[in-house]
């Protein structure tokens, strides 16, 4: 029977009190009934344009018709043909402005949750599948891949079904790239991440750990006395911006970047954590995007008694998906929207003889903001309003204005060539660079971005590099 209900089935999560005080998972996933009543949403279109939403091409009516028969393995498999990682995908991509902003039921009334159906079928996977993923024949080629995000993962998934000899370097002691040091366990376990990696491994994909390429070996020597024929550069965009103010190297001033890192990464929110991390009671998170949302949540876990998100725009401009917007305000994070800092004041024990500019943070003296005219992206432009100062009351700031790429692959790699921000130039239609055999994607390419994009541009390089592989 379709269901013509007007809205998604709601999805079950913690309550606000209760998951603020701990790093489990908020969202806890439909029951097989559920997912079967919101599969039952989709009208089966003939021209399903949701699938034109979706960065990886996931063929959505196909595997939500399987959901609608009961049979979830064979869903999974469905999405398996287009995605290395379902599971992550059904949690962390925004598929309200993606696949869900396509669909026909969103015209008049809420669309079919395809997010939260992709990460039932993973789940139900995950949980119930025996079978090890069949390691393909070899074709006898390799290929390198740097960085072990989203982007990395997928074109290392892509090239190992084809038979790749494929080789994955990190530079930390995990492989998971953003997905495991940059968003939070109560977003996204890292078992589910550890999962996804596992399967890959049993493709053949070799993952070797604390390898800083540029570093401990560089692109050239990987190709010209490894035996890489193609490398792959997919390092993230792990270089924090910040804002430039007086203050910004006092004591208990952060970017997201090292916050998230410490606490997600190093686990410094155990109680027996070798890393240490800044307990602070009163915490402003600069910044309006998911990083913010992750860090301000963080904080809130990590023991402080007021979270504020301090943005120089209105809610109608923040970046941040609308899920975690709601899950922020819910969990009792202020939003200070229309300010922006100007300074972070410090102090320093008269005791202490250091450098008062190495002294603790204390307050941050904003100014309040008006939005004006629309600049060239179409958003409209926050203005000072003069005269209107005023000083937040913190002892912790965290700066979440985004992150640049690191400049050490481009520095270490000849003809390389990156654009004034940093970023890998390639082509957009089969991310190549300006090096013959190398090809990059994601963060290293765009700056900071979603993991679907990043997986979009991994799943584009792994066909392109099998092309010239091949010699087609």
């Amino acid at each position: 029977m379709p269901n013509m209900s007007l809205k998604k089935n709601p999805m079950p999560a913690q309550e606000p009190e209760v998951r603020a005080h701990n790093f489990k998972e908020v969202a806890l996933g439909y029951t097989a009934e559920q997912a079967i009543d919101e599969a039952n949403r989709c009208l089966n279109c003939k021209n399903p344009v949701c699938v034109k939403g979706c960065p990886v091409n996931v063929p959505i009516p196909q595997f939500i018709k399987k959901v609608q028969e009961g049979d979830f393995e064979g869903a999974y498999q469905v999405i398996s043909l287009t995605s290395s990682l379902p599971a992550v995908c059904g949690r962390v991509c925004p598929q309200e402005t993606q696949c869900e902003a396509k669909c026909i039921r969103g015209i008049k009334d809420e669309p079919v949750g395809i997010g939260r159906l992709e990460r039932f079928v993973a789940d139900y996977h995950n949980e119930h599948a025996t079978d090890a993923p069949v390691k393909p024949e070899s074709n006898g080629h390799k290929v390198a891949v740097v960085g072990s995000g989203p982007a990395g993962l997928t074109c290392a998934g892509d090239l190992a079904k084809k038979g790749y000899d494929v080789t994955v370097f990190e530079a930390f002691h995990l492989a998971g790239g953003v997905l495991v040091y940059g968003i939070p366990e109560f977003r996204l376990p890292k078992a589910i991440v550890q999962k996804e990696v596992d399967t890959l491994k049993a493709l053949g994909v070799k993952v070797e750990t604390n390898m800083v390429i540029g570093k401990t070996v560089t692109i050239d020597e990987l190709m010209e006395e490894f035996g890489f024929e193609a490398v792959f550069v997919g390092s993230g965009a792990g270089l924090p911006r910040f804002m430039r103010i007086p203050g910004e190297s006092l004591r208990g001033v952060y970017s997201a970047n090292e916050f998230l890192t410490r606490n997600n990464l190093m686990k410094a929110y155990k109680d027996d954590a070798t890393t240490p991390i800044l307990r602070a009671k009163k915490v402003a998170v600069v910044g309006g995007g998911n990083v913010a949302m992750d860090a301000a949540r963080t904080a809130l876990r990590l023991g402080a008694d007021e979270v504020s998100i301090v943005y120089r725009r209105s809610l109608e401009e923040l970046p941040a998906r609308a899920e975690e917007v709601e899950h922020a305000m819910e969990e009792g994070i202020q939003f200070r929207l229309l300010n922006n800092p100007v300074e972070i004041l410090g102090y320093n024990n008269p005791e202490d003889k250091r450098d008062p500019k190495n002294g603790t943070v204390v307050g941050m003296k904003c100014i309040k903001m008006e939005l004006g005219e629309p600049d060239a992206s179409g958003r409209r432009s926050p203005v000072e309003v003069p005269g209107s100062e005023f000083v937040m009351d913190v002892d912790c700031v965290i700066m979440s204005i985004g992150t640049s790429p690191n400049p050490l692959i481009k520095d270490t790699t000849a003809g390389l060539e990156v654009n004034r921000w940093g970023g890998i130039i390639v082509t957009e239609e089969t991310g190549a660079t300006t090096k013959p055999g190398v090809y990059a994607g994601g963060d290293a390419v765009t700056g900071a971005a979603t993991v679907i994009l990043a997986m979009g541009a991994g799943k584009t390089a792994a066909a392109a590099i099998d092309k010239q592989i091949m010699g087609e």
